[in-house]
Parts: C-alpha cells; sequence; structure tokens
C-alpha cells in the first residue's frame, strides 16, 4: 500500500496508509472513521488541534444526520462525509474565513463518494486517502480564489439521502470516538473482545462455534472465506480464528500469509452465524458467542460494548500493543510521543507526498 502511493498528495498517502493500517477511531452515530480523513488534511495543510476539532464535528454531524441508512445503501460513510469534512480542516488550516470554508466544502463535493463494495480490497482505504486529499485540493482552490456555490453542498446531501438537517447543538464530537484495538473492521472489534474474554482455548477440542447478534451487527463482513489479508479484515470467520490462533489480532494476523495458514481453514469450518432481524448500527443488540467442545461442554461470553469504545476504554497496556502491532517495537514510543507538529514531520519524513 505504502508503494502503490508513492509520489501522490501527501493528504492522500498518509489517510490511506493510516486506513489501511487501522490507526483509526470510530464515531458510532455517523458510522466514520473521523480522525484518518480529518488528521491527516489537518497536517497536510499545517493546521493543529482547533481545525481538526472543527472538522471532526461537521463530520460527525453530517453522517449523523444521513444516518444508518446512508451506509446500508452501500455508501461508504467515511469518504462520502470525509472529502467535506477534509475541506473545513484545509480551509481552516489555511486561514479561510467562514465564506472560505464555504466555498471549500462546495469544491470537495465532486469527490465525496464512495462504496462498500471496496471492502477488502486496497480500494477501501484508497477511497478514504482520496477524500482527505479532495479536501485539501479544494481548500488551496478556495484559497486561490476559485468560486462555488456553497448550496452543492445541500444538493449532495439530498443525492446522498439526507433527510433530516443535521444537528448543531450538543458536544463537539456527540458520543465521543471509539478506538479499534485491533487492525481490522470495527464490526470485528465486539467479537474478538467476546472472544479474549474467554482466555485461552484449546482449539483442537473446540466442536462449533456459534455467533449470535443482530444482522447490522456484520453488515462490512463481507469476506466469510477470505484469501487475503485485506479481505481477513471484513470477515467474520476469519476474525474469530485469528483471536483463537494469536490471542491479540494485531497487524500480522491479517497478512496474507496469515488469512492462508492450513490450521485457519479448519476453524472456519466450524464458525456458524445466528443472525436476528436487521438491526440498526454496528453496536445495535449484544454480541452472543458459544463455543461447544466435543466432549459437550460449552463455554459462552456476552458482550454489548467492545474494548476501545468511548464507554469502555482500553487499558494503557492493550493501547500500547495496538502501537506496537502498527509501527513496530522500536518506533512505538516515538508514535506515542506525537504532537501535531512532530506528527506532521513523521509522516513527510516517513511517507513523502508532492504538493
Amino acid at each position: 500500500m505504502v508503494a502503490w502511493t508513492d509520489g501522490l498528495p501527501a493528504a492522500l498517502r498518509w489517510a490511506t496508509v493510516g486506513h489501511v493500517l487501522d490507526f483509526d477511531d470510530l464515531h458510532i452515530p455517523s458510522t466514520t472513521h473521523i480522525s484518518v480523513v480529518c488528521v491527516p488534511a489537518t497536517l497536510a495543510a499545517g493546521g493543529g488541534a482547533r481545525e481538526y476539532l472543527a472538522a471532526a464535528g461537521v463530520m460527525a454531524r453530517l453522517g449523523s444526520a444521513l444516518g444508518w441508512n446512508h451506509y446500508t445503501q452501500g455508501w461508504h460513510s467515511t469518504a462520502t462525509v470525509g472529502a467535506i469534512a477534509a475541506a473545513v480542516a484545509a480551509g481552516l488550516s489555511l486561514g479561510l474565513d467562514s465564506d472560505g470554508v464555504a466555498t471549500a466544502m462546495a469544491h470537495a463535493v465532486p469527490a465525496a463518494g464512495g462504496v462498500r463494495q471496496a471492502f477488502g480490497t486496497a480500494g477501501k482505504p484508497m477511497q478514504v486517502g482520496f477524500a482527505a486529499d479532495a479536501g485539501v485540493r479544494a481548500a488551496r482552490l478556495a484559497a486561490a480564489g476559485a468560486t462555488a456555490d456553497p448550496r452543492a453542498v445541500d444538493e449532495w446531501f439530498r443525492l446522498v439521502g439526507g433527510r433530516n438537517s443535521p444537528q448543531l447543538s450538543g458536544p463537539l464530537i456527540p458520543d465521543g470516538l471509539g478506538l479499534k484495538l485491533h487492525p481490522c473492521c470495527y464490526a470485528l472489534q465486539r467479537p474478538i473482545t467476546a472472544i479474549r474474554s474467554l482466555g485461552a482455548l484449546p482449539i483442537n477440542e473446540i466442536a462449533r462455534i456459534r455467533l449470535h447478534t443482530p444482522r447490522s451487527a456484520v453488515l462490512p463482513l463481507i469476506h466469510d472465506y477470505p484469501s487475503t489479508g485485506l479481505e481477513g479484515k471484513f470477515s467474520l470467520n476469519y476474525g474469530i480464528a485469528a483471536t483463537l490462533l494469536d490471542g491479540f489480532p494485531d497487524i500480522a494476523s491479517f497478512t496474507d500469509a496469515a488469512v492462508q495458514r492450513p490450521e485457519v481453514r479448519s476453524i472456519l469450518d466450524r464458525i456458524g452465524l445466528i443472525a436476528d432481524p436487521e438491526g440498526n448500527g454496528v453496536l445495535d443488540g449484544n454480541c452472543r458467542v458459544t463455543v461447544e467442545f466435543n466432549d459437550g461442554s460449552l463455554v459462552e461470553a456476552v458482550e454489548e460494548l467492545p474494548l476501545g469504545h468511548s464507554r469502555r476504554p482500553v487499558s494503557s497496556e492493550d493501547f500500547e500493543a495496538k502501537v506496537r502491532g502498527c509501527v513496530g517495537e522500536e518506533r512505538s514510543g516515538e508514535v506515542m510521543a506525537l504532537d501535531w507538529l512532530s506528527a506532521a514531520e513523521l509522516l513527510r519524513r516517513c511517507l513523502p507526498g508532492s504538493g
């Protein structure tokens, strides 16, 4: 993924690599990964916390107003809403006033798209990169004097299914942000939490595993028998298998080689899903995992919220394990200590981009 983005604009590279590594948070009400779009757009345009927070608030509100129906229709909400929010981040970072930011948002409209069918391919993180880059490009156009009609944002909102106006009151980011502890789809975080809570299990003695949850909670998990690491990130069966085999799934669990391990297939064949009616979001209802052993005995775990949810924060040990899994032992300390300025410097050094 790093090689594929070589020579492309900075915001595009940073958002794409960040998303494929799953350095993501998730805003549950909007079903969007806010920071992986808004942080690269802010850093690429020279901004900091203030500009990021303003864009995050816009992304949370637009995505929440579009709602779960937007996602179920096949849209990739992070990409659709992200382009508009990235224009806010970059516009403020470039010093635009409110009219200039509105113009930048309008310039981002043509790039405000993306679909869930891309999940499990390089297209998914690329869509996120395109959104971040579109926002930066749009802000630079507005700063240069290119005109646009801000009502284009209203028209876009209507065309992608917006029915209710965004709610402007309340906290900056309503309901806060959830951390993805493991480098895979957020819909896998709760099943992984459930399996991990059971401790080490004797895999050879497992007869079957059943997961009972609303269908909406597994909607993004479109690959039952993945053959690549990217597909594994969107596979309910593989997420469970990786947890049983690896204990704490990290980047190494989602390589092509890891997914193709011979022992994986035997576990996949023992996993079944019992899906309740559709549901309304990736954390609707509960997730119940039942493991039945060859001797007929059972163990079971029920989870309402995954580790990393805003109401169930992770321990410092688990967070550090995630960072180590993403960047390695040598770089983990440096990454944990980053601020806005040093983050931009590190990205420009490690992932130089054009523009």
